[in-house]
Parts: C-alpha cells; sequence; structure tokens
C-alpha cells in the first residue's frame, strides 16, 4: 500500500473563527502586507485548497489571522491500494467492486 499524503485547508474555517466572512475582506489585508492578489485569486485561494503557495502569501495568511501554518494546513493520510495490471505496470486506483444485473434480451423479468 502507498501512504499518499494530501491536506485539509483550512482558510475558511479560520476567517469564520475572526469574524471575516467575504473573501474580499482579505484583499485589502493582504495587500497591507506586500501580497497583491485580484478579488477571483482570493476567492480561488478561500474556496478551494490551493496546489501552489508562496511562502510569502502563507506567512502574510498566517499575520492576519494570528496563526500558524499548522493551523492553516491540515495534513491527512489517505491510504491507496495498488493493482498491477495485464502489462505489468502499477496502478494506483483502487479496487471496487460492483454488483451487476444481467439481462437476458427476449425474456420477461
Amino acid at each position: 500500500m502507498i501512504r499518499k499524503m494530501g491536506y485539509r485547508w483550512r482558510l475558511r474555517d479560520l476567517m469564520a473563527d475572526r469574524q471575516m466572512f467575504q473573501t474580499t475582506d482579505l484583499v485589502p489585508l493582504l495587500a497591507e502586507r506586500g501580497i497583491v492578489l485580484s478579488r477571483e485569486q482570493v476567492y480561488r485561494m478561500v474556496t478551494q485548497p490551493p496546489q501552489r503557495l508562496s511562502l510569502d502569501t502563507l506567512v502574510a495568511l498566517c499575520d492576519i489571522l494570528e496563526c500558524s501554518p499548522n493551523d492553516l494546513i491540515e495534513p491527512t493520510v489517505v491510504n491507496q491500494q495498488i493493482t498491477k495490471t495485464a502489462d505489468g505496470t502499477i496502478s494506483p486506483e483502487p479496487i471496487t467492486s460492483r454488483r451487476s444485473l444481467v439481462r437476458r434480451p427476449n425474456r420477461e423479468s
């Protein structure tokens, strides 16, 4: 089994704890710290986990929310089962079973 790491992005939760309910609330606060992002960029950063985030932005968010990076990013472990395909390659997709219903033509159910 592969030990795959993921994370939970908690920016929205931390904002709510500080009575910040609009994503646009962050735009001027980030700008005060030298981080100039559009409203759309801030909206995406708040509503979905970022794939890339500069350390300057991370530090600015921690300063604004008075938190540490550990408060913003909660690591999680996602385990996946490895399967080998017929040609010998490894597929990290999990094996799932499905129930099937076989219907034969020209037969009444």
